[in-house]
């Protein structure tokens, strides 16, 4: 008997859940309502694709799984994505600069590009090396009861039609109303947490300045422990010889759309290093925001969930975009998608669960880091820090501040924040003890530039501090 898969949503968790489904299905499908360009060019409904985009190292690795054959990392790096270390790039974070290490790894190498690009090739990537087929339309509601789903009532061309399906996976993004559709089923019980510091997200294109062409990823991060609103800033490489700068301010210091303000918020950030660069850069865009940036967890994998429903992505939880972890949560999701069709039958019971649970780990990581950040904000709405949280947030910055010295202790971060390690490896008796010690340097009084980087910073002036 033909068994079929529906992928609802044609972005970046969509595409991955249909190439995790196409070698135990016999058809998958992708609904998706808006027409998809034939290109790397922007989507109507995915306003943060403006905004500064890092696929990390355990990302790109699980894509690397889902679709051996594609080569989509190769393909992003011959279109002019950029890799980048993430322990040489530049980081001013809340304990000071970090140091620039020349060693390089395959495992804390970020793939730097714009969320176009990406998007475009993975799309292509899925569709020119698997049968999956896209299929414009809307999904309106589950088909089915709350014991097992069996489908989804769809809209195309204009006519309402049921397409059944043994699985239906909800990758439609922040957008989803899987819960509204799951309240249609009478499934109630689906537990959420929300933390939102008001962070406002502010981007704008810049062409690279002649001289800079090999400036890294920079980074100058929020401070959490001032009581004041976080300013923070990325400037970001990516294809076509630009830079993809993204500023953010939480509640009381956000950005506004102003052009002519943009590159004062960015000199009035706690280092003024990009305001100072894109100072010498030719803008290509107007400025874009978003305010899409709250914290907003569904524990689905603790609700009495139908089966034949899966939730992957952004339709599960969103982050505040700081540590760039959305894009390989939801290639991570896929995978366990695509690691529980190995073992168990799409129609056996308890499948859908099983990868639920299995997609929570990494969902539970990226939410836990970011939400320990935005808590401690003025004005944040959400759960207030507990004595736990605070007796964290003292051990990890001081952690920190021994990563801006300690090539071990800042790889070992990176290890967790990317999300190739538990949590619990930053309390490995040798990280512990070495958090105990403290820094094994002096902290750095500037930005750790390469000579042809002084030069450049250097032929604009004086760097303010």
């Amino acid at each position: 008997m033909s068994r079929r898969a529906v992928v609802i949503g044609g972005s970046m968790a969509g595409m991955l859940a249909a190439a995790a489904l196409f070698r135990s299905m016999d058809e998958v499908i992708v609904l998706e309502r808006d027409e998809l360009p034939d290109g790397p060019s922007p989507r109507k409904r995915t306003p943060q694709a403006r905004h500064a985009h890092i696929l990390l190292p355990s990302g790109r690795d699980a894509i690397r799984e889902l679709l051996p054959v594609a080569d989509v990392h190769g393909r992003l790096l011959a279109s002019g994505a950029h890799e980048q270390s993430l322990t040489g790039m530049l980081g001013f974070g809340p304990q000071g600069w970090y140091r620039r290490w020349p060693t390089v790894t395959d495992d804390l190498l970020l793939t730097c590009c714009s969320r176009d690009l990406l998007d475009w090739t993975l799309r292509d990537a899925v569709l020119s090396t698997t049968p999956v087929v896209v299929r414009r339309a809307e999904a309106l509601s589950l088909l089915g009861t709350a014991d097992r789903v069996t489908g989804v009532r769809i809209l195309a061309e204009g006519l309402e039609e049921d397409l059944r399906a043994d699985l239906v996976v909800d990758a439609s993004g922040r957008g989803s109303r899987v819960e509204h559709w799951l309240e249609g089923l009478g499934v109630t019980d689906v537990p959420t947490d929300e933390v939102d510091s008001g962070l406002v997200y502010a981007s704008r294109l810049f062409r690279v300045p002649w001289g800079a062409e090999g400036f890294p990823l920079t980074q100058v991060e929020a401070d959490p422990t001032t009581s004041r609103p976080g300013r923070s800033g990325n400037l970001v490489p990516i294809e076509g010889g630009r830079w993809l700068v993204s500023l953010a301010g939480t509640r009381g210091g956000e950005p506004g759309a102003d052009p002519g303000a943009f590159t004062d918020f960015a000199l009035g950030l706690r280092h003024p290093l990009i305001g100072q660069l894109i100072s010498a850069a030719e803008p290509l865009s107007e400025v874009f925001l978003s305010r899409s940036t709250r914290n907003r967890r569904r524990e689905f994998e603790k609700a009495a969930m139908p089966e034949g429903l899966v939730v992957l992505g952004d339709a599960v939880a969103t982050y505040n975009p700081v540590y760039g972890q959305g894009m390989s949560v939801a290639a991570l999701g896929a995978l366990a998608l695509s690691r529980q069709l190995r073992q168990t039958d799409v129609t056996a019971p308890g499948f859908a669960h099983d990868v639920q649970r299995a997609a929570a780990r990494s969902v539970a990581a990226a939410y836990t880091m970011s939400t320990s950040q935005d808590q401690w904000f003025p004005e944040v709405v959400g759960r207030a820090p507990t004595l736990v949280d605070r007796l964290l947030s003292g051990y990890m910055g001081r952690m920190a501040r021994v990563a801006t010295t300690s090539y071990a202790v800042s790889a070992a971060m990176c290890k967790v924040i990317t999300l190739q390690e538990d949590t619990s490896r930053l309390v490995h008796p040798e990280l512990l003890l070495a958090t105990l010690k403290g820094p094994v340097m002096e902290p750095l009084t500037g930005p750790p530039l390469t000579p042809q980087e002084s030069a450049f910073v250097n032929s604009m002036g004086p760097l303010a501090v």
